[in-house]
């Protein structure tokens, strides 16, 4: 019976992001909202059309083939093959855990990659996003790979162990390593894992840091941290982000930003940034996902012993490494309600850190900016009500343009 549900979560899955795909396109052919003139010409809208065109194609096709290489691996017996391999090498959980997802991780990557090079090189490059040569790519790559797989395997390896000791109690055990490692990432993110793939620099002083800390003061926001982060080299897509709580709190600006927006919209859009801060956004964010975890921990403890869970894929007996993977399938489902309400939930923390920015008297530059940026980043105007109400974190630009433009 677990077999054949994780199946039809699987195919379910696809069928209702085709289904999501295919209400955006049908939606990104509609005309431009009277709010939104002027953000696009005629063959900027066009251009703008063949964008997102091609990357739905592009998406559809990737999640086609991770799909049907999901079915693969799980329906041809390939989870109970990986586990005797595991079983080979040692016979210690977390050994047999390390390697196991190993494979998986080596799976994923090689299968991954022509996708990302694609999408880098081809669709990017074509619309002239793309500033990133291949050796950069590759480096990235490698570079991501090690990192990803030396967080990964460490708290890999204490969970299992946790494991290991109390198998009644490991659950909250974990979660509480999982949770410190989540808040010392948050304190340290921007100077111990940026650093290895960009350089940061405080802005200098100027026009712009001069206009930012004026409106930090008025906000009666404590920042002394503004930094600069050399993004160009990758893309032209424009960002920018606050990180660290406390004396570690510091705003980065992507240098692409920099180039394309006016001194005025860079402090709206900081406004709004700092809106979430004032708000508590950051902190309730944090302690929801924390909760979250717990949640997901403490369901995952209830079957982690469980043969039905085991035998879904085909394996003789049960292991904490099989048993969460096949957890993960069968927790999915739950995964898209919840990523529902996180999203209307942010959507709402998104309303509130406009409307600070607007009654400190920036509504009108977060305006400006929005548009900019999505003109540059060619982004659709028109997206379908049900994806935004699935999926978009953010209210749509029409919507944050009326509201900010009052």
């Amino acid at each position: 019976m677990i077999y054949w549900i994780i199946i039809l979560i699987i195919l379910l899955e696809f069928a209702y992001n085709l289904t999501l795909r295919r209400l955006n396109i049908k939606a990104s052919r509609q005309p431009i909202p009277k709010v939104l003139e002027g953000i696009y010409d005629e063959a900027a809208y066009k251009r703008q059309q063949e964008y997102t065109s091609t990357k739905r194609r592009f998406g559809l096709i990737s999640e086609s083939f991770g799909v049907v290489l999901s079915l693969i691996l799980f329906c041809g017996g390939f989870y109970a093959l990986f586990d005797s391999w595991a079983r080979m090498v040692s016979d210690s959980p977390i050994i047999m855990a390390l390697v196991f997802m190993g494979i998986f991780l080596i799976i994923s990557t090689v299968t991954d990659v022509p996708f990302g090079y694609y999408n880098t090189f081809v669709i990017e490059t074509r619309f002239g996003f793309n500033k990133m040569t291949r050796r950069l790519f590759f480096t990235d790559l490698l570079k991501g790979l090690a990192l990803n797989t030396v967080i990964s395997g460490v708290i890999l390896v204490a969970v299992v162990w946790l494991y290991t000791l109390t198998a009644q109690w490991f659950w909250l055990l974990a979660w509480g390593v999982i949770s410190l490692f989540t808040l010392f990432m948050q304190f340290f993110y921007s100077e111990l894992i940026v650093p290895l793939f960009n350089k940061q620099t405080p802005l200098p002083e100027g026009e712009l840091r001069t206009a930012i800390e004026e409106f930090a003061k008025k906000a009666e926001f404590r920042l002394n941290n503004i930094y600069m982060m050399d993004s160009s080299k990758r893309s032209s897509h424009g960002n920018a982000y606050f990180t660290g709580w406390g004396s570690k709190k510091r705003i980065v600006l992507y240098d692409s930003l920099i180039q394309q927006l006016t001194t005025d919209e860079i402090v709206g859009v900081l406004a709004h940034e700092i809106g979430h801060y004032k708000k508590g956004h950051i902190v309730k964010s944090t302690v929801t996902a924390l909760l979250m975890n717990l949640i997901t921990l403490w369901l995952f403890s209830l079957v982690i012993d469980s043969h039905d869970i085991a035998a879904a894929a085909g394996c003789d007996e049960p292991s904490f490494h099989v048993n969460i993977m096949v957890f993960s399938m069968l927790f999915s489902p739950i995964t898209i309600l919840t990523g529902l309400l996180e999203n209307i939930w942010s959507r709402r923390h998104e309303w509130e850190a406009d409307e600070f920015a607007r009654l400190h008297g920036r509504g009108k530059d977060v305006s400006s900016a929005l548009k900019a940026m999505s003109k540059h980043s060619l982004s659709n105007l028109t997206p379908h009500p049900w994806v935004v109400f699935m999926e978009y974190s953010h209210p749509t630009l029409k919507d944050r343009v009326e509201h900010l433009e009052g």
